[in-house]
C-alpha cells in the first residue's frame, strides 16, 4: 500500500518541482494572478459587473486612476488585467527604484508606441505615494495630453500623498482587504489548479487548515498564497511517505508554519472572544488581564498588526483626550513592531497595552463625533456662515465673505466669542470632556470659553 501511494504521488511531486525550476521558481502568488476581470476574486464594488472600471473596459475607454488599498488586495493584478483587456502597451514603474530620468524613458517609449504602432500606454506606478512632487509633476503633462493613462497604486491616503494637480486628473478607486470567504476561494483554486497552482501535488487541505492560512494572511492575497506554498512544499513529501495520510489538517499546517491557530469555530467566535476580552480589559484599567489576553492572542498566531490596529482605535475611542499621548504611543508601538517583527516587536505591543490599561479613560470624542455624524445626516449640507468663509477675490468680499470675522490672536488669551457653526446649529454642544486626566484641563478651559460666548450672546 505504501508503495502504491509513493508511485501515485512521486511523479507529480517531481513534475511540480521541475516545472517550478523551468519557470525560474516563480512564486505561487505570481503564477496564480488572474488574467481576466471575471477571474478576479473580491472587490465586487470596484470591478464587478456594472462598476465604473468594468464599464470602461467593455467600451475600451479606460481612464487614469489611483488604486488605493492595503497590501495584497490586487492593485498590480488589476492594472495588468486592464492593460491586457484594453489592448494597451503596459509599462510597470516602481516609485521606489525609479527617478525622473526613468520617467522620461518611459514617456519616449509611450510616444513611439503611439506614433508607430497606434498603441496607447498604460503606465502603472507602484507605490506612487513614494514619488516626490517633482517626480509626480513629470507625469502631469503627459496624463493631460492623453499620451499615457496613469494607474497609480498606493497603500496611503492619496489625498495626502498625491499632488492635487495629478489627483484631480485621476479617479480614486478604493480597494479593500480580501474577505475570508474570498480568501478561501483563492486558496482552493490554487490547490486545484494543475497548470499554475499546486494541483499536481494532490494535497487535500481541511477547511480548518485553510481557515488558519486565511486568518494568518489578514486579507493579503499574496501573503495567503505564499503561506500556502510554504506549507505545501513542507508537507508534500510527508504526505507521499505516509500511506495513511489522505488530507492536510490544521495540526499539520501549524507544525509546518510553526504558528498555532486560534481556537476558531466555524463562526470564528473564539477569535472575537479573545479580542473582546483584551479590549474590555483595557477599558477596565486592568493591565494584568490586558497583557494576558494579548499574550494569548499572539501565542495563538493572531496577526500582531491586527492587535496593534485595535489598540490604535482604542486610544481614540476609550482614552481620547484624557491622555492625548496614548495615540502617539500606540502608533509608535505599531511602527516598532513593523520594524522589529516578532518576537522583539511583541514587547512594544505589550508596553502600549499596559499604557492604555493604566491611562485615564474618556469616550467623549467617540460620543461627540457620533453626535456630529447623526446631526449631519439629519440637517444635510448647511451653508458655511459668511463671516468665516474665505474671500480671495473682490467679488467674494463684495458678497460679504469674511465680513466681521474676528481674528482670535487680536484678543486676550487668543479667544474671541464668535459663532463658527451654521446658523441652524448655533450654540449646539457636541464635545463634553470628562474631569479625568488631561480632559479636566480641557473641560475647565471650555467651560470658561462657553460662558464667555453665552454672555456675549445675551448682550448682543
Amino acid at each position: 500500500m505504501t508503495g502504491d501511494k509513493h508511485d501515485q504521488h512521486t511523479p507529480d511531486l517531481f513534475a511540480f518541482q521541475a516545472r517550478k525550476a523551468s519557470e525560474g521558481s516563480r512564486p505561487l502568488a505570481d503564477r496564480m494572478r488572474p488574467r481576466r476581470l471575471d477571474q478576479f476574486i473580491g472587490q465586487e464594488k470596484a470591478v464587478g459587473p456594472g462598476s465604473l472600471i468594468a464599464s470602461a473596459m467593455e467600451n475600451d475607454r479606460i481612464f487614469s486612476m489611483i488604486l488605493w488599498g492595503p497590501p495584497g488586495c490586487g492593485k498590480t493584478t488589476l492594472a495588468r488585467i486592464i492593460a491586457d483587456q484594453t489592448r494597451c502597451h503596459f509599462a510597470h514603474f516602481s516609485a521606489v527604484l525609479s527617478g525622473v530620468k526613468d520617467i522620461r524613458n518611459v514617456i519616449d517609449v509611450a510616444r513611439e508606441k503611439r506614433n508607430f504602432h497606434g498603441l496607447r500606454t498604460i503606465l502603472f506606478v507602484d507605490e506612487i505615494h513614494r514619488f516626490n512632487k517633482a517626480q509626480q509633476d513629470a507625469f502631469l503633462h503627459h496624463v493631460e495630453s492623453g499620451l499615457i493613462t496613469l494607474i497609480g497604486a498606493t497603500t496611503e491616503n492619496p489625498s495626502f500623498e498625491v499632488i492635487p494637480a495629478l489627483l484631480s486628473r485621476c479617479q480614486v478607486v478604493t480597494l479593500s482587504a480580501i474577505t475570508e470567504p474570498d480568501m478561501l476561494i483563492l486558496l482552493k483554486r490554487a490547490l486545484s489548479d494543475t497548470e499554475n497552482g499546486l494541483g499536481g501535488l494532490g494535497l487535500d487541505y481541511t477547511d480548518d487548515a485553510l481557515a488558519h492560512i486565511a486568518a494568518l494572511s489578514d486579507g493579503d492575497a499574496r501573503a495567503a498564497l505564499n503561506i500556502l506554498e510554504i506549507s505545501a512544499v513542507h508537507l508534500a513529501p510527508k504526505a507521499i511517505a505516509d500511506s495513511s495520510k489522505t488530507e492536510i489538517n490544521l495540526e499539520d499546517v501549524e507544525t509546518a508554519l510553526q504558528r498555532k491557530a486560534l481556537s476558531y469555530d466555524k463562526s470564528g467566535e473564539e477569535h472575537y472572544n479573545l479580542i473582546s476580552a483584551f479590549h474590555k480589559s483595557l477599558r477596565g484599567s486592568d493591565p494584568d488581564a490586558a497583557l494576558y489576553w494579548l499574550g494569548r492572542m499572539l501565542a495563538s498566531g493572531e496577526n500582531p498588526l491586527y492587535v496593534a490596529r485595535r489598540m490604535v482605535r482604542f486610544a481614540s475611542e476609550d482614552v481620547g483626550n484624557a491622555d492625548p499621548a496614548a495615540l502617539t504611543i500606540t502608533m509608535a508601538a505599531m511602527e516598532s513592531y513593523r520594524f522589529l517583527g516578532s518576537p522583539e516587536g511583541d514587547l512594544a505591543l505589550a508596553q502600549a497595552a499596559a499604557y492604555l490599561a493604566t491611562a485615564p479613560k474618556s469616550n467623549s470624542i467617540y460620543t461627540a463625533y457620533g453626535q456630529v455624524l447623526q446631526t449631519i445626516r439629519q440637517t444635510g449640507t448647511l451653508p458655511v456662515p459668511l463671516h468665516i468663509r474665505n474671500a480671495p477675490t473682490k467679488l467674494m468680499k463684495d458678497l460679504g465673505y469674511g465680513k466681521d470675522y474676528k481674528y482670535a490672536h487680536d484678543y486676550k488669551d487668543a479667544f474671541v466669542p464668535q459663532d463658527h457653526l451654521p446658523e441652524k446649529l448655533q450654540n449646539r454642544i457636541f464635545y463634553t470632556p470628562t474631569s479625568r486626566g488631561y480632559e479636566k484641563t480641557i473641560k475647565e478651559r471650555l467651560d470658561r470659553w462657553r460662558a464667555l460666548r453665552k454672555s456675549e450672546d445675551q448682550n448682543a
